[in-house]
């Protein structure tokens, strides 16, 4: 019994240490109305938040039709644009969000081939 409150015990240190020690994600994703581009942003951009930062990303979606002064403020020129506000230093990704694998090196979550 002792045995087992010990793993137990380690089990929940380590997810501890691992949610303490991983970073933070701060995505902004603007798109352009309700679009074939702006839905398959927003669905692989979800899915990477999902499946690679589940639990550690907060992610906001802005309508830049809806909300026209935000995306002026961060100067967005194009849509769809993924701002990778945090983690340091700032990430722009622009265009083309089809595919995952550009994604995530740009996020800096898997290195380039």
């Amino acid at each position: 019994m002792a045995g087992k409150k010990a793993d137990d015990a380690k089990r929940l240190l380590a997810r501890a240490s691992a949610k303490r020690t991983a970073p933070r994600f701060v995505l902004r994703l603007y798109v352009a109305g309700i679009t074939p581009r702006s839905t398959e942003a927003i669905a692989t951009v979800t899915a990477i938040c999902e499946e690679h930062l589940a639990g550690r990303c907060e992610l906001e979606i802005v309508d830049i039709y809806q909300r026209p002064t935000l995306a002026r403020g961060e100067q967005i020129i194009a849509a769809p644009t993924l701002i990778r506000a945090l983690p340091l230093p700032l990430r722009r990704l622009i265009g083309d969000m089809s595919c995952k694998e550009r994604l995530l090196v740009g996020l800096d979550l898997r290195p380039k081939a």
